[in-house]
């Protein structure tokens, strides 16, 4: 491509900066000003004064009008500029910039089906898996508690997300996000893979990047199931897992979708002992955890008949149907500490996780100052 090309689409791709507004000093009226606004999320904000978002802004040499992607449902145009007030709206440290970024380019990937999880009235949630050196690096936690509170770079890059979800895409609760009861990890669901404890090759790598690259991997989860199981035989630990995994109202089952499950260490191990590659648990899993179709409700089985026919040919209520179309599309991740429980995560079923590589650099402050704090693309 040629420089000049090169510029013009670069151009194409940017717009206006983020407007400035005065806002009032005190930090109880600065967020009524916000909750009125319908640009916060609930919790208590960090307002993005000009000072704090371009602290962010430092620490990415992406221009600020760039438009990193277009976010579903109301195609809101998510500027750099744009995330990095979200950013700061989460209170996110600058640093956390970059993973936000390509967090937000993957859930706009067309296979994510962002506006499908957005609309929904399904409780879709958008959590963030962090590999790589980037994850030691910012503190993000995949071990004890990777799920729960206390990690800073967990709660704030993983409520980043879902702001400018809310703030730029548009999608507001009772809105155009038309969750049925929602679920707690719309608030903010990221952790990082315990690597070091995985018997496994990372997830990232599995995923056809580097090993010592920093990734993001966006996925479409339905909520969290603990599986507390103290066996120490791999093959009763994966009928175990499998049963859980089979359940009737499933949209996984309905369209053939993309399960994941968060072993712990040592579940992971166990299976490791026993012989088990990470590709053969998936084929097993695949194997045992398919349903027969007379269990649905019949209409659900309609449901199924229609997706999933041109995949399994006729559908009848003696016909076993696979959580996925393939085994592959069963996704492990180890994380967490020690002890005997691991996680299943049900996902959307009409959409299929991504990953993107983190762009990280060092400061730039070339930049002029420049004033910002409008939250909405």
């Amino acid at each position: 491509m040629s420089d000049d090309r090169e510029l013009a689409r670069q151009r194409a791709r940017s717009e206006e900066r983020a407007a400035l507004f005065e806002a009032p000093d005190d930090i109880d009226a600065i967020n009524r000003f916000y909750r009125d606004r319908g640009w916060s999320d609930g919790l208590p904000v960090v307002p993005p004064t000009v000072e704090r978002v371009e602290r962010m802004l430092a620490h990415t040499r992406r221009p600020p009008g760039e438009i990193v992607a277009r976010i579903a449902p109301g195609f809101g145009a998510a500027s750099v500029e744009r995330i990095a007030i979200n950013a700061v709206l989460a209170g996110c440290d600058p640093g956390h910039l970059p993973v936000i970024i390509a967090a937000v380019e993957a859930a706009a990937a067309p296979e994510f089906n962002l506006q499908g999880i957005q609309a929904t009235t399904n409780p879709a949630a958008v959590w963030i898996v962090v590999n790589g050196p980037v994850a030691g690096r910012l503190g993000v936690n995949g071990g004890c508690n990777c799920l729960g509170q206390g990690a800073w770079a967990n709660a704030t890059i993983g409520r980043a997300l879902r702001l400018i979800l809310q703030n730029v895409g548009g999608a507001l609760p009772g809105g155009m996000d038309r969750a049925t009861q929602g679920q707690p990890g719309k608030y903010t669901f990221c952790c990082a893979e315990n690597e070091e404890a995985s018997p496994w090759e990372p997830l990232h790598v599995e995923r056809g990047y580097r090993r010592d690259a920093s990734t993001v991997t966006v996925i479409g989860a339905e909520g969290t199931l603990n599986m507390n199981t103290h066996t120490k035989n791999p093959a009763e630990l994966l009928r175990a897992v499998a049963e859980t995994m089979v359940h009737p109202p499933s949209n996984e089952y309905v369209h053939g979708g993309e399960p994941w499950l968060i072993l712990s260490p040592e579940h992971a191990e166990i299976l490791k002992a026993g012989g088990l590659a990470k590709a053969e648990a998936k084929r097993r899993l695949w194997e045992e955890s398919k349903m027969p179709a007379r269990r649905m409700t019949a209409k659900d089985l309609l449901r199924a008949q229609a997706s999933r026919s041109e995949e399994l040919g006729e559908i009848g209520p003696d016909t076993l149907l696979p959580i996925s179309r393939r085994p592959e599309d069963i996704c492990i991740v180890v994380a967490g500490g020690p002890g005997t429980h691991s996680v299943y995560v049900p996902c959307f079923g009409n959409s299929r996780a991504v990953t993107r590589e983190i762009a990280e650099s060092g400061q730039d402050l070339s930049r002029k100052p420049f004033e910002t704090a409008d939250t909405r693309g």
